[in-house]
């Protein structure tokens, strides 16, 4: 696979359950940072994004668990993008650092509202065009 982004980052104690283990709702968490953060790579804020009207979301999160994290590890999250129709797709994938053993596998499904209306963004249509998977 051709990821597009990756983004390293460091489990924290407080996101760690009783088990001793990353609590499964962090790697939203993780995930969501490593799609603003690729935005923020291609010069896009969301804030700049809300103020002009476009307001990209979530439709849909698919997560797989492989390994699960604990406090201190490192880890790479890695995405690419496909467009189906009006939807923007994430795939995401999360590996421990060193050994890269996966630790999840996710799906997001984003779509955006344009002024208070679904519709297709020409700003994300434009910035991701160059990253489209067949």
């Amino acid at each position: 696979m051709k990821y597009i982004f990756e983004q390293q980052m460091k489990v924290r104690d407080y996101e760690c359950d009783l088990q001793g283990i990353v609590n499964n709702a962090n790697y939203q968490h993780y995930i969501e940072h490593t799609r603003h953060e690729f935005l923020l790579s291609l010069g896009v804020s969301f804030a700049h994004l809300h103020n002009e009207g476009i307001d990209p979301v979530v439709a849909r999160l698919n997560m797989a668990f492989k390994t699960p994290l604990k406090s201190g590890d490192e880890f790479v999250s890695k995405l690419y993008i496909k467009k189906e129709g009006i939807k923007y797709v994430f795939f995401q994938d999360i590996f421990r650092l060193p050994d890269m053993k996966p630790v999840i596998k996710a799906t997001v499904e984003t779509v955006c509202v344009i002024n208070g209306r679904l519709g297709d963004s020409e700003v994300f249509n434009t910035i991701f065009s160059p990253y489209f998977r067949e």
